[in-house]
């Protein structure tokens, strides 16, 4: 009888949702890549892992989707096995299992050891920050915690990725380090909560001490803050900001939201008064800082007049960088045990008026640039553009600086000092200024 010759399997990693699963993915690779496995990132293979979403309404939906999309190819022979991991896997298995059986196995967001077994792989210890980064090679994000220990209403986060946990600084450092020798300039530090960082390691608020470790690792010239919490903010990371030119003038602090009854209802912690003052510290200790925030319209009770107050103010900060969602009512939260009385309508109009007037703040503010100079990196080349970012700028959520390509040869992951010629809503035009 002819046995059947065994094929090499290809591993193609499926990303969806947020920089935390682009780096459990990554990490995942990484895993995958050291136990000498093929693995491709979004690419064609013959084993699948969907690395999947589960916090919003159309981030579940586009998960459920690409699911399916993969279960029918395995149906067709194109794919041989197709695993699930992530959000959605860890907060909804019991019904996944049920309703998209043909599925190999399911896995939760703290199971990679067994999602390896399922592959093939050994979870291996040693390999610190060794990790196939799939964004541009000059920026990577940096997972300095896992979890979440706040109670907001509205957020299922806890439930998919368990309590607040710190990975130690000398591990961080570590990586960071690998990350620069692989020609990384760029951390974006992304932790479910910033603010909390070191509480559970070192008994007080750290992320200040992680940042002046961070600073010292060779290569590595931008270090950027993403996703802080407003409540308990450690304020000496303002002294570090500003005394080190290494850590952007740039903080990502989400605020969901402004009106006193809101933010009760939501469990922030907070209040307007205070969140205000915050603000007006922040822009005292660092004058030129880019703030970046999100907000939500159409929490459950959300009336007029707590979406006049959240208008005003939105208004009156000015914000450097916002998005704003529609609330989403998710099961096991909260404020699933609200009414969701806000029509879907309402919500949507209440999300375009505040983006409108966050258009015309953005046009504002990149007026005021012209004539400027600044430092850009490039991260990549699009169509008779090169496109590169500021240190006020995030990847793909804030603005971009075009310069013109048929202007001369820029290499993709340096830094150019740039002079800005035009300004739109969200976009900056520049030249380069001769060395």
């Amino acid at each position: 009888m002819r046995t059947k010759t065994l094929k090499k399997n290809k591993i193609n990693v499926v990303t969806l949702g947020c920089s935390k699963n682009v780096y459990d993915s990554e990490v995942l690779m990484g895993q995958l890549r050291a136990n000498n496995k093929e693995v491709v990132h979004e690419e064609e293979g013959n084993v699948v892992v969907i690395n999947t979403c589960g916090f919003i309404a159309n981030a579940k939906e586009e998960s459920v989707n690409t699911i399916l999309e993969y279960v029918q190819k395995k149906e067709e022979g194109v794919v041989d096995k197709v695993f699930v991991t992530g959000c959605l896997s860890e907060r909804y298995k019991p019904d996944l299992q049920k309703e998209i059986p043909d599925v190999d196995q399911y896995f939760g967001t703290t199971e990679l050891p067994g999602l390896l077994k399922a592959l093939g792989a050994d979870y291996k210890h040693e390999l610190i920050g060794e990790r196939l980064t799939t964004t541009p090679k000059n920026y990577a994000y940096l997972k300095i915690a896992e979890g979440c220990d706040r109670p907001c209403s509205f957020c299922a986060i806890p439930i998919m990725r368990g309590k607040h946990r710190s990975t130690p600084i000398e591990d961080l450092v570590t990586e960071a380090e690998k990350l620069a020798a692989n020609g990384v300039k760029e951390l974006i530090l992304i932790a479910q909560d910033l603010t909390y960082y070191g509480l559970d390691l070192y008994k007080k608020r750290n992320l200040a001490e992680l940042l002046q470790n961070l600073v010292k690792v060779e290569g590595i010239e931008w270090i950027r803050l993403h996703y802080a919490f407003p409540t308990g903010f450690p304020m000496d990371v303002l002294d570090v900001m500003k005394n080190e030119p290494k850590v952007c003038n740039y903080i990502d602090i989400p605020l969901q939201h402004i009106a006193d009854p809101i933010l009760k209802s939501m469990r922030r912690g907070t209040t307007q008064a205070k969140t205000t003052k915050l603000l007006e510290d922040f822009r005292a200790a660092v004058p030129e800082m880019a703030i970046r925030t999100t907000l939500i319209v159409g929490y459950p009770g959300e009336t007029e007049e707590d979406f006049q107050t959240l208008k005003q103010w939105v208004i009156e900060q000015r914000f450097e960088r916002m998005g704003c969602f529609t609330y989403s009512h998710e099961e096991n939260t909260h404020a699933y045990n609200l009414e969701d009385d806000v029509p879907e309508d309402v919500k949507m109009q209440r999300a375009n008026e505040i983006m409108a007037i966050q258009s015309q703040i953005s046009w504002e503010l990149n007026q005021e640039k012209i004539g400027k100079t600044f430092r850009v990196i490039i991260d990549r080349k699009e169509g008779s553009y090169y496109v590169g970012r500021t240190e006020f700028d995030s990847p793909d959520v804030d603005n971009e600086v075009l310069i013109n390509a048929e202007e001369g040869y820029l290499r993709t992951g340096e830094f150019f000092n740039v002079k800005i010629t035009a300004a739109e809503d969200f976009d900056l035009y520049a030249e380069v200024l001769s060395e």
